[in-house]
């Protein structure tokens, strides 16, 4: 290579990277303005964590007050007494906070698993399948969707009090005073978000590739369960996260719902902890209320690999 080619090389080469350098130079921010946007970006961290930060502080402390006087981060000889007392018998009921917990995760898997299941069901057949009334039904599914969980607390409690069961294992039970009426009461409110939600999910999902396993031979059940399914596995995730985090912290129905004390759940518990007559110690009550949050973080703690993909791409076609 002589000299002149080198020369001429090395110019073009300048020429086709300058340009692109110029502009990646121009598009980093400057030293300002990272340092407005890292500022910020603690403001919001610090706004965030401090209530989190401040009821870890009541529930350490020792002095047993009846209500939080005063602001200290680090209370002077924090004591993790109060989390043995809630551990142990949080109201004065004569139930533990284990026993709370094991109703509160009975209602949460159980209208997590069962909203998912019939709601992949629906979403896929109004997702793929034409047939009558199938707009009338989503538009349903929509009102539905659209009405606040309260608004039809009468009517469930008028219908499921009419219902009289009598299991072999269980015995005979009123549906409406009972873990199962109150699943079946909130599944009511978590079909039609879990329908619309991954019906938007599975139209993004391209036909192509359930015509191609059809060609190999495969049925409707095989491609559903072998090929949409585990396309479906963020939104299914994001669904299914929602749906036991309304389970767990549901209180509307349970409340009104259940009149045994055996029945009784988290959050009903919290709620009678500072209600008219009690007189909790608040830090009994914010202890109580960090080990109530703790499920809910673990569990989108090991999902949320699923959760966030599926936050970003679910709904985006209906």
């Amino acid at each position: 290579m002589t000299a002149q080619t080198a020369t001429t090389l090395t110019v073009a080469t300048r020429r086709r990277t300058g340009p692109s350098l110029t502009r990646s130079r121009r598009d980093q921010p400057s030293l300002l303005r990272q340092a407005v946007l890292q500022a910020v970006t603690v403001l919001v961290l610090l706004t965030v964590l401090f209530p989190i930060v401040w009821v870890i502080a009541i529930s350490l402390d020792p002095l047993n007050r009846s209500r939080p006087e005063g602001l200290s981060l680090i209370p002077s000889n924090a004591t993790l007494e109060a989390y043995g007392q809630v551990i142990s018998q949080p109201t004065n009921n004569p139930i533990s906070f284990l026993g709370l917990a094991g109703n509160s995760l009975k209602i949460a898997l159980g209208t997590s698993i069962i909203s998912v299941l019939i709601g992949v069901s629906a979403a896929y057949a109004f997702a793929r399948f034409k047939f009558r009334g199938r707009e009338v039904l989503m538009l349903a599914i929509l009102g539905v969707l659209m009405l606040p969980p309260v608004a039809t607390l009468t009517p469930l409690f008028v219908m499921l009090n009419q219902v009289q069961l009598d299991l072999p294992l269980v015995g005979a039970f009123n549906l409406r005073n009972s873990l199962l009426g109150v699943g079946l009461a909130i599944i009511s409110g978590l079909l039609p978000f879990a329908i619309w939600n991954l019906k938007g999910y599975l139209d993004t999902i391209p036909r192509d590739l359930e015509e191609a396993a059809w060609v190999d031979g495969a049925s409707y059940n095989q491609t559903f369960i072998k090929i949409i399914l585990p396309l479906a596995l963020p939104a299914l995730a994001v669904t299914a996260f929602l749906g036991f985090v309304s389970g767990w912290t549901e209180f509307y129905f349970s409340w009104m719902f259940l009149n045994k004390v055996e029945d009784q759940t988290l959050a009903m518990a919290l709620y009678a902890m500072q209600g008219q007559f009690a007189s909790t110690p608040w830090s009994q009550f914010s202890a109580f209320a960090i080990l109530f949050a703790i499920p809910p973080a673990i569990v989108y703690f090991f999902a949320q690999r699923y959760i966030t993909s599926g936050l970003a791409i679910g709904g985006v076609k209906g």
